[in-house]
């Protein structure tokens, strides 16, 4: 899929993973719709990018603005919503039971409803919009792009709800990618390691150090950048389909 020209939507796009790929694609020439809660950041964005980028209010669990924001970015070119990019997600941490007792079940149904509900709001909404595309010399409509993380596979103490949203996730892949291949709307989900992202920003610069030291290669951080530099590859690599793509340097999490 050629970038340049194309609508595209990025959930949470306003920091973190989805600023860098609302960036890399919006460089790319993209039209950019930037969907999240926090209006001051989403809104700051869009406006020091300037030119082909706008600002949607939305909330991947509340289907009205979202289909609102999917909507208005398939809007933005006569092309029509071309690459939808969800990176919105939240974290939890707690044991299935504790001193305290057994795990909430109100925080795990929370990330759940955010991270693979929400997920799935985003895709179902913007692979609606994107099938009444025309398809271009290669047959493509759209691409979904989602995120998981290596949680998913190597999920450590203490993260079986953020875990447990991310394999969902995965699971989703396949089968989505199978069910929309008829329309030419590819579904490819991006699955990063520790990255330095305003959640990790918290943490005393001993704890990041010592994060970025056991990732095998290279032994530091992922910079948000190279996760919106790969969603950009996969947009222009119609070959890249039902696939989930580590996105690590080689870390495996230990369990805790």
């Amino acid at each position: 899929m050629q970038i340049e020209n194309s609508g595209a939507l990025v959930a949470g796009g306003a920091s973190g993973l989805g600023e860098a790929t609302v960036r890399r694609l919006h460089e790319a020439g993209a039209h950019v719709t930037i969907a999240d809660r926090d209006e001051q950041r989403g809104a700051a964005l869009a406006a020091e990018l300037g030119e082909r980028a706008a600002f949607a209010a939305a909330d991947v669990t509340d289907a009205d603005s979202l289909a609102a924001a999917v909507a208005e970015a398939a809007t933005t070119t006569a092309g029509g919503l071309r690459i939808a990019v969800c990176c919105a997600g939240v974290g939890h941490a707690e044991r299935t039971i504790s001193k305290r007792g057994p795990h909430a079940l109100e925080a795990f149904q929370r990330v759940l409803g955010v991270n693979l509900l929400g997920t799935f709001n985003v895709l179902r909404l913007a692979a609606d919009a994107m099938r009444g595309n025309a398809p271009d010399t290669g047959g493509e409509r759209g691409l979904c792009l989602l995120t998981a993380s290596i949680a998913a596979y190597d999920g450590q103490i203490g993260q079986l709800a953020y875990a447990a949203s991310k394999g969902g996730i995965v699971g989703l892949t396949l089968p989505a990618a199978r069910d929309l291949a008829q329309y030419g709307i590819r579904v490819v989900t991006i699955a990063p390691g520790t990255f330095d992202t305003p959640l990790l920003a918290a943490l005393p610069e001993p704890a990041r150090t010592e994060l970025g030291r056991q990732v095998p290669f290279p032994s530091r951080l992922g910079d948000p950048a190279e996760f919106g530099a790969l969603a950009a590859h996969v947009a222009e690599n119609a070959m890249l389909n039902g696939e989930v793509i580590r996105l690590d340097g080689a870390l495996r999490m230990p369990p805790r």
